[in-house]
């Protein structure tokens, strides 16, 4: 536990100073004092850490997920970072038609890997730009379905 708590600390840190204290103070509500608990490597501090409610707020702002990252990590997943979140508009018709469109390039992807029995390397590397891009497009969609959900 301790070598996780250390990690989950230095990106909570990292996350603090990308964002800057003070900002980081405007947007918590929270103290130097108490951001800096937060990561703190003291014995004292050792059982606290920054609430996620300050972590999703800091993340907002900051330049890249620190803390989200981490606990990806720690879980051995791995994150795909896209800031230019391309699908945002359109809502959930439009989500369907490129989620039909992200498919038909994968299985057209497949079919061209498996000509000849064998996937190789790059092939493989392909394969998995286009599943990534197909989840991309179905976050966007299970988004825009929650954004739905809430409206009613």
């Amino acid at each position: 536990m301790q070598d996780i708590a250390g990690y989950l600390k230095k990106h909570s840190e990292a996350l603090v100073k990308d964002v800057g204290i003070e900002t980081a103070c405007s947007l918590t509500g929270r103290s130097k004092a108490t951001l800096g608990r937060y990561y703190s490597a003291a014995e004292e501090h050792a059982d606290r850490f920054m609430p996620v409610d300050a972590v999703a707020m800091l993340e907002a702002k900051s330049s890249y997920p620190f803390v989200t990252g981490a606990l990806a990590e720690l879980r051995g997943i791995t994150m795909s970072y896209d800031p230019s979140k391309s699908n945002t508009d359109g809502g959930v018709n439009s989500d369907v038609i490129k989620l039909s469109q992200r498919f038909a390039l994968l299985m057209a992807e497949y079919n061209r890997s498996m000509e000849d029995g064998i996937i190789s390397v790059n092939e493989a590397k392909r394969l998995l730009q286009e599943t990534n891009a197909l989840q991309k497009v179905l976050i966007d969609m299970k988004m825009h379905l929650q954004e739905d959900e809430s409206g009613d």
